[in-house]
């Protein structure tokens, strides 16, 4: 894959992504964020990490990632000199921290990535303000039908739509990057739900800032 060229979302979400055997440090991370990741590093120049993403449906059924991640990381580790985890605790009830924790790996801090995207400490003093808040990234509105709108049945009962959304008051898009056409798509999936928009410019928030830490401690 040359640099200008970005991983298919449709892999992303059922296959991951693998790009290994070149680096002595292993980004172990959630397939939702390979095109973030691999963009942080070919900017920086982070030849020596490499990448290796789990499959990004996993977060449907959030009860599997931690055995995935374990199998991931005895799958790969001895082939690294260090193993990073790009997961946040993404529904895991603490289940990853504790086998990260056990294995001596490291991982990113944060409930999920909407909170490392606007930054762990300010999306936490929103507290009560954002509990009616339905949020998409960059990724989740390219792969919206994939993660929201087909795992819910309304493809099949769009009836059912206020029924999930009715509690509901907005849709909140973190936008990574500046993208007029992504913002105009995440839009109309806040029309479709029947929800109020908003826009915010999150950049990668504290993503880049721990694997910038991670990639100056490894060099």
């Amino acid at each position: 894959m040359s640099q200008n060229q970005h991983p298919d979302d449709a892999r992303l979400t059922t296959d991951g992504y693998d790009e290994t055997g070149k680096g002595r440090i292993l980004l172990l991370a959630c397939g939702a964020l390979a095109r973030e990741i691999l963009d942080l590093k070919t900017r920086n120049g982070w030849d020596h990490m490499d990448l290796t993403c789990l499959p990004a449906i996993l977060h449907v059924r959030p009860e599997k990632i931690t055995q995935a991640v374990e199998d991931a990381i005895a799958k790969h580790r001895e082939r690294y000199d260090q193993v990073f985890v790009v997961y946040a605790d993404c529904g895991t009830g603490g289940l990853l921290q504790q086998a990260c924790d056990r294995l001596g790996v490291e991982m990113v801090k944060g409930p999920h990535c909407y909170s490392f995207f606007e930054g762990n400490e300010a999306f936490a003093a929103k507290g009560e303000d954002e509990t009616t808040a339905f949020y998409l990234t960059d990724f989740l509105a390219r792969q919206f039908d994939a993660f929201v709108w087909k795992p819910l049945g309304l493809d099949r009962h769009p009836q059912l739509r206020d029924m999930y959304f009715g509690n509901y008051t907005k849709l909140v898009y973190q936008a990574q990057t500046d993208d007029p056409a992504l913002t105009a798509r995440a839009q109309e999936c806040a029309e479709r739900m029947g929800l109020d928009f908003e826009r915010r410019l999150t950049g990668y928030g504290d993503l880049e800032t721990t694997l910038t830490d991670w990639a100056t401690r490894t060099r």
